[in-house]
């Protein structure tokens, strides 16, 4: 087992390692990181429903839907990467809610739109600041190389929690994106 020495409230930096009080094994450290993720997408799960009354799955597809204007179940699951039936699950809760509702198209009477109403637009205002916007403005913000480290080093934490081929949004949030249209 390979030890390294770290202060405790500076392991961000390489050039930490060696310079600090506490000896911590690298695994462990990596476990520590891996449960500070976690916990920070369990905490805003927990922040979000409690400020807006939604899950970061429903807050999300309100956001898609705020963001065009108007939008189909089908463009909301190819954009999250989920089923249909998913999105269609979630749209039935968040129109119980009055976040939005479902309009024949004009143009296609086949199709149903999908739009934020007035209650909608209060909630995503009304709403803490996203977990993953923080997450994408900061990554936004890194070099190429940064970005390109870290999304190697992402895929082999997940292919080392054999996780690398679940059904995945491109959503912080911790369980499955099914539970939260129940």
């Amino acid at each position: 087992m390979q030890r390294i020495a770290i202060h405790p409230k500076r392991c961000d930096d390489a050039t930490d390692i060696g310079l600090g009080r506490l000896d911590m094994d690298r695994t462990d450290i990596s476990l520590i990181a891996l449960r500070r993720i976690l916990r920070a997408t369990e905490l805003f799960g927990k922040e979000l429903a409690q400020a807006a009354g939604l899950s970061p799955v429903q807050f999300r597809v309100l956001q898609l839907i705020a963001e065009k204007g108007i939008s189909t179940p089908k463009a909301i699951s190819v954009q999250m990467g989920v089923t249909q039936a998913t999105v269609t699950a979630l749209l039935d809760k968040l129109e119980k809610q009055g976040v939005l509702k479902r309009e024949r198209s004009q143009v296609d009477r086949r199709q149903m739109n999908i739009v934020v109403t007035d209650k909608g637009f209060q909630t995503l205002a009304d709403a803490p600041d996203p977990l993953q916007q923080r997450y994408v403005r900061k990554f936004e913000a890194l070099k190429d190389w940064e970005k390109a480290q870290l999304i190697a080093s992402l895929e082999k934490v997940a292919a080392m929690l054999d996780a690398h081929e679940l059904d995945a949004s491109p959503l912080l949030d911790v369980g499955d994106i099914k539970r939260h249209h129940q």
